[in-house]
């Protein structure tokens, strides 16, 4: 499971570097940190789960975990710290790699300006991002028949859908969702990359904030 928290890692790594180069930009990280492990308590497919936002989460795809702790964690940024803009990172979905390989990082936004900024910082940080559709259309897919919401909208449009989820929590803040379940790993060396972890999109995000 050490491939899951590269959402984690590359948002820590991300602050590792803005601190040492002593950015002086306003910037709170959180990292939706858990154990995941199996006991007599785990969830059910069919359950129906609350959220710190309170909007109700009906459980098709046990499998479907990671998306409810950034759920939480993007509410948290919304709400709590009242953030002004929000990135979240995660190898989210294997739908993505199917759609883009592992050349692109997948995004989700709300915000075609927010948008810009990142494909800007990606684009210096020779990191590419591809922008997803996210028509209304998709969001049917996700709505719950017993709860407010699913976890899971299905394989089609997985990536798509599994991004316009996490849209729902974070309260119309201007927003953007990298996937990087393609990009976090790489079986073979890439250029100044090694074999294994990529660490993207740590310098994506570092620019993104330089610039911003």
């Amino acid at each position: 499971m050490f491939g899951d928290m590269a959402g984690a890692a590359s948002v820590i790594g991300a602050m590792k570097s803005i601190g040492k180069s002593k950015l002086e930009k306003n910037v709170v990280a959180i990292v939706a940190a858990c154990e995941n492990l199996i006991s007599g308590e785990a969830y059910k497919p069919g359950d129906i789960i609350g959220s710190m936002s309170g909007k109700t989460i009906e459980v098709l795809n046990t499998d479907a975990e990671g998306r409810l702790t950034l759920a939480d964690a993007l509410w948290y940024a919304a709400s709590v710290e009242k953030a002004e803009k929000i990135v979240d990172v995660a190898t989210l979905t294997g739908a993505c790699v199917v759609a883009l390989g592992t050349v692109n990082i997948g995004a989700i936004t709300n915000n075609e300006d927010l948008m810009e900024e990142i494909k800007e910082a990606s684009e210096l940080a020779g990191e590419p991002v591809w922008q997803l559709p996210s028509n209304e259309e998709y969001k049917e897919q996700i709505k719950g028949m017993f709860a407010d919401l699913k976890n899971s909208g299905g394989r089609a449009g997985g990536a798509i859908t599994a991004g316009l989820f996490l849209g729902e929590f974070v309260n119309n803040t201007p927003w953007v969702h990298l996937d990087i379940a393609g990009k976090s790993y790489s079986g073979k060396e890439d250029g100044y990359l090694p074999k294994g972890a990529t660490g993207v999109p740590v310098k994506t995000l570092y620019n993104f904030v330089k610039e911003g």
